[in-house]
């Protein structure tokens, strides 16, 4: 790449950077010197120098450039518990695919089969590394054999999931309602038995009749004895795409198969301890028996992928100090969230779109904070796109400190002032690294009419997070912006632990090369 322009959020002059890396696009490596000029005083002058490691595939950067109140520094080795070096930047439309299971998982479809089938499935949440499997199967389909299987093979404790307009018909209300505000937490209503052709309730034959019961939408309120040896669970609107949770799990399998929205379920244990089953015990257990074994992360990827989650609110004209575009507001149907789309010019056709997908950063994007680079990455792109003539840039509202929010991100800030870099201050408030999510960045690009882009990004996970939804990715853009005192080492923290890439994979190319280019396609 020759040159790149960008505009320093702090300062009026445009800053022209001339970079390199050292980096592999579809294996293929490449190499170029590096120097910034940047601003001192009223002059131009080339004032400090920077180049990429050479060592290493995503470009570490040695010196920083920029403007005379933050001087020049070099990178120390950040300590990196959790190295993740990027070799290829692109994915394979294999890994980018939310059908395609997760290594060692059956995928949905095969579950769906089952469950049709009236057979069971095992799912299994292992988001917070604590894997937990349950077996599962549609409600609607109890009887004696599977309620046996169920006790044998889990925790003795059968659950019923249920829709609460089902709860509500049937006057179950919530055991512990003071739990409803804690979206970790199962919702257990009380417990019933069916009053109808039960003894005790306990054995497997009683249980079965009291989940068909459950499932009949004749049944009333009367029908059930309180309390009893069924646990019925509140299932969350929105499922899976509210709460990552088995009750939810269930219950989207059920209803993707086609079938009345009751599940029945229980947590698998070990026969030997009678603790909560390894992935190797569900393996096991899942293979003797042929039964499939899904991932709760791999149902929601399906999920996002087949239901229209946003909806468009409002166009306007925006005219903004990089140029006039026009601004197109998307509400989530799931948590009511506004998410903004800039658009450039005539999407026409969808292909070889320039996009940015940006993460709110009020911090960044709105004070001008030097801890980070979102401010100046958001002009760059704002600017890129003029120049283009035509793109679209998807503000993502909810993604605050990488999806922990405004208050928690302050709090990282200061975990960061006492030695943390910024993934270990995620880590430490209890949250993950990274908790973006960006599906319904995918359906606004889809819903512009977006087909084919050119993404402007340093970040691999933006690759998964947008492919499969009808969309794919052709070429990336860099986002180099300057580096500061005060993000130097955020920034090499991100390359070091999240795989972010500071070099360009459009071989050789220039950012004024690729906007000519999208011109010429423009005009064809």
């Amino acid at each position: 790449m020759d040159c790149l322009v960008f505009q320093h959020t702090l300062l009026v002059p445009r800053i022209f950077a001339h970079f390199s890396a050292v980096s592999r696009c579809r294996n293929r490596a490449w190499n170029l010197s590096c120097w910034a000029v940047g601003l001192s005083g009223n002059k131009w002058d080339k004032n400090s120098s920077s180049s990429f490691n050479e060592g290493s595939l995503n470009g570490s950067l040695f010196n920083s450039f920029t403007d005379e109140s933050s001087p020049a520094v070099s990178f120390g080795a950040v300590d990196a518990e959790i190295t993740q070096e990027t070799i290829d930047f692109f994915v394979s439309d294999a890994e980018g695919d939310p059908d395609r299971p997760s290594p060692g998982y059956s995928s949905i479809e095969q579950a769906l089969s089952s469950l049709r089938q009236q057979k069971f499935v095992v799912v299994v949440d292992d988001e917070s590394g604590n894997v937990e499997g349950n077996l599962v199967m549609a409600a609607s389909y109890a009887n004696l054999t599977a309620v046996a299987f169920l006790i044998k093979h889990g925790s003795g404790i059968v659950s019923v999931g249920m829709t609460g307009e089902d709860l509500k018909r049937l006057e179950l209300p919530l055991m512990s309602p003071e739990t409803e505000d804690d979206s970790s937490a199962p919702f257990f209503t009380v417990t019933v038995d069916a009053k109808v052709g039960t003894s005790t309730g306990v054995s497997a034959s009683d249980r079965a009749r009291t989940v068909l019961a459950l499932t009949s939408p004749k049944s009333r309120p009367e029908d059930f004895r309180r309390p009893g040896h069924i646990f019925p669970l509140k299932y969350r609107n929105g499922g899976v795409l509210r709460r990552v949770g088995h009750t939810e799990a269930s219950v989207d399998l059920v209803t993707q198969a086609g079938l009345p929205p009751v599940s029945v379920l229980t947590a698998i244990v070990d026969k030997q301890d009678g603790s909560m089953a390894s992935m190797s015990c569900l393996r096991k257990l899942a293979s003797d028996h042929s039964i499939p074994i899904v991932s709760i992360t791999d149902l929601i990827r399906y999920r996002r992928k087949r239901e229209k989650l946003v909806e468009r609110t409002a166009i306007s004209r925006l005219p903004t100090k990089w140029g006039l575009f026009q601004s197109v507001c998307y509400r989530s149907k799931l948590d009511g969230m506004e998410h903004i789309a800039i658009v450039k010019g005539e999407i026409g056709n969808g292909q070889d779109v320039l996009v940015r997908v940006h993460s709110e950063c009020l911090t960044g994007d709105i004070f001008g904070s030097r801890r980070c680079d979102c401010g100046n990455q958001l002009d760059l792109a704002m600017q890129l796109i003029e120049q283009a003539g035509r793109g679209v840039v998807v503000y993502l509202r909810g993604h605050e400190g990488r999806g922990i929010g405004l208050g928690h991100k302050l709090q990282a800030y200061n975990l960061q002032d006492l030695g943390h870099d910024t993934v270990e201050a995620n880590l430490e408030l209890g949250f993950a690294a990274d908790a973006r999510e960006y599906g319904i960045g995918a359906q606004i690009l889809r819903d512009i009419g977006v087909h084919t882009m050119r993404l402007m990004t340093n970040n691999p996970a933006k690759f998964t997070g947008l492919k499969g939804y009808g969309l794919a990715i052709v070429g990336r853009v860099p986002v180099l912006t300057p580096i500061t005192e005060d993000n130097k080492r955020y920034l090499e923290t991100k390359r070091i632990k999240m795989g972010h890439v500071y070099g360009s994979d459009l071989h050789g190319q220039s950012t004024e090369t690729i906007i000519q280019k999208i011109d010429k396609q423009d005009d064809i």
